[in-house]
């Protein structure tokens, strides 16, 4: 049975992108089939599995607004067993056109019905806001993945999130849970962020991982490459970060 994550914080530069890259390419390599749906009009996402958005024909747009089955705009990546479905610059518009559009909130979880069993996990990278892109990912997930920066603002944020997540958990989708909270950028050097990773921890009662992903150059510096750090530099402490998320996730189903 297929599971689906929608990765998401209306804040933006979270490290949001970065774990769905990452997180999927150490779930394929464990031998777990995985498809990373980028809904973000801005694309990171697929620029940083390597695909260049300009030579991207169709993508996850035509599927949301043309009802185009998910597997015909799905690409491969560089790792086996990871695809894409791409994101393209027709996304922008998307969340305007969408409003008029039948079963506007729930269009990407009726494409989903296409992938049939060929993939475990579907990680769905959103954009930073809670417009109609996010709502579709949220009606069509079973979890939320939630990263979080650790700085002073977290909580706040954190709080309105959840509390949107129970609205849509109450009128959309039944089924939806917050699957975890991600401490990510993680300076140990700074007693803010222990402070406000204590708080986190406190504040949401046994739903952080345990996986905390440090501030890194290497993380950063990965996507420019068009590679998740399980190809740029496994050996680095980001790396490791992701691939004990990757355990942590598939540990708790």
């Amino acid at each position: 049975m297929v599971r689906v994550t929608a990765c998401t914080n209306q804040k933006g530069g979270v490290g949001k992108t970065t774990t769905v890259v990452n997180l999927a390419a150490y779930l394929a390599l464990s031998g777990i089939p995985t498809l990373v749906i980028d809904l973000d009009p801005q694309g990171n996402a697929t620029s940083g599995l390597g695909i260049d958005r300009r030579t991207v024909g169709r993508s996850i747009y035509e599927a949301l607004v043309d009802r185009t089955p998910l597997p015909d705009v799905t690409v491969g990546t560089a790792i086996e067993g990871l695809d894409l479905v791409p994101s393209t610059q027709a996304l922008a518009g998307a969340e305007v056109e969408l409003v008029d559009l039948d079963g506007r909130e729930r269009r990407l979880a009726a494409s989903l019905d296409s992938l049939g069993n060929r993939y475990d996990r579907v990680l769905i990278d959103c954009p930073p806001s809670l417009g109609l892109l996010t709502l579709n990912a949220l009606t069509a997930a079973d979890g939320v993945l939630i990263p979080l920066q650790t700085e002073y603002y977290a909580l706040e944020g954190l709080t309105q999130l959840v509390n949107t997540i129970r609205l849509v958990r109450e009128s959309l989708n039944p089924r939806l849970q917050i699957e975890g909270v991600l401490l990510t950028m993680f300076d140990g050097r700074t007693n803010l962020s222990a402070q406000v990773a204590a708080e986190v921890r406190r504040h949401m009662n046994g739903r952080v991982y345990r996986t905390v992903v440090p501030r890194s150059v290497r993380l950063s510096e990965a996507p420019s490459h068009g590679l998740p750090i399980a190809i740029y530099d496994p050996g680095s402490r980001g790396a490791d970060a992701y691939r004990a998320l990757a355990g942590e996730v598939t540990a708790r189903g």
